[in-house]
């Protein structure tokens, strides 16, 4: 369940500029702050079902622009090889120039 909530948070970072601002709402109050479903729904005056739905369609929709955009994956990719070359690397202005990058991300 972790890895799943790791996963759509990124995605949620990624692709919420094409969120409609209702999904955005529901995406940040769920997985960022936590909010339960029933209280998401009482904020917003809808049924806990109507809520549920929009985010599974909302998970659906990140997972369909990142089969598309490949922004994670890549993201991830990266993360991994600049981890790689830090433990492979003595040189220290190599290190500092790999530090500069992570800090781009």
């Amino acid at each position: 369940m972790l890895e799943k909530t790791t996963r759509v948070n990124y995605l949620f970072d990624f692709y919420q500029a094409l969120l409609t601002p209702k999904q955005r709402n529901y995406m940040e109050m769920y997985y960022l702050e936590d909010y339960s479903l029933g209280e998401i729904a009482e904020l917003f005056h809808v049924s806990r079902q109507a809520v549920y739905d929009n985010i599974k369609r909302t998970e659906a929709m990140l997972e369909t622009y990142e089969e598309k955009l490949h922004l994670y994956s890549k993201f991830d990719q990266r993360a991994s090889l600049i981890d790689q070359l830090e433990r492979t690397i003595a040189d220290e202005s190599l290190l500092e120039m790999i530090k500069k990058i992570k800090e781009l991300d």
